[in-house]
């Protein structure tokens, strides 16, 4: 007797289904998410396009955890962060989940090397081991002489690139990255969103929030989001055309 191959697709690492974000009651309720659904898998960078104000950020802060659902759940890697418990939270998102925020969020009086290893440290990681791994993610981003320097001492760029990071230090299986890319020039843009794509590459799933069909070029997939829904996704291949298009303006 023969047995049957197995085609099934391996579980995603971000899951979203049938996400809702309700602000607000009554005459003052907005709908920030309809009704959600989104997988992404290891290995695949995932850009989420949009105009102002149509959810893309809410889409971002719910998947990391910085926000809870109207109804609907929020998966990684099989885990419901909807339904844990704070302290259980803190610590899923410490070991799996690595935030780029568009504004950084670097802690000023911590050098760089320092604020790469503080969630190691946050997690029970000796000091010692957390500072030799972020001394390897320094050099990774090419940085590494610029571990004892503080925030206030490093252009946009290398600020961007130590948060970046400090993202993905560690054993982190999610990249949820909102804008990165937004106070940067082009050539520094580029650079960070070749960070991004290394690690989705192996073997992380990435999420991008980005305005700019360039950067949404690095992706495998670009997710529309209207009006807090998703309406429209494209495969890389015609992300490369966005990419086209925008140059030839």
């Amino acid at each position: 007797m023969t047995t049957p191959v197995s085609h099934q697709q391996p579980r995603p690492v971000l899951q979203l289904k049938d996400l809702t974000r309700v602000h607000g009651q009554g005459a003052t309720e907005v709908h920030a998410l309809r009704g959600v659904d989104l997988d992404v898998h290891a290995g695949e960078l995932v850009a989420v396009m949009g105009p102002s104000g149509s959810g893309k950020s809410t889409l971002l802060t719910l998947a990391g955890g910085l926000d809870t659902p109207t109804s609907g759940q929020v998966l990684v890697e099989g885990t419901d962060i909807t339904t844990v418990s704070r302290r259980r939270l803190a610590a899923l998102r410490r070991r799996s989940i690595g935030y780029v925020f568009q504004d950084y969020n670097l802690i000023p009086a911590l050098t760089a090397a320092e604020n790469i290893a503080l969630p190691r440290e946050l997690d029970g990681v000796r000091a010692g081991k957390a500072r030799k791994e972020a001394q390897a993610a320094l050099e990774e981003i090419g940085l590494a002489d610029l571990a004892d320097r503080f925030p206030d001492e490093m252009s946009g760029g290398q600020q961007q690139r130590v948060a970046i990071a400090r993202a993905l230090v560690g054993e982190r299986r999610l990249v949820l990255a909102d804008e990165p890319t937004g106070a940067l020039d082009s050539e520094t843009g580029e650079s960070v969103l070749a960070l991004l794509r290394a690690r989705c590459d192996a073997g992380a799933a990435g999420v991008l929030v980005t305005h700019e069909p360039r950067f949404a070029a690095w992706a495998d997939r670009v997710v529309f989001v209207r009006d807090g829904s998703v309406v429209d996704q494209t495969l890389r291949s015609d992300a490369e055309q966005l990419l086209a298009g925008e140059g030839a303006r």
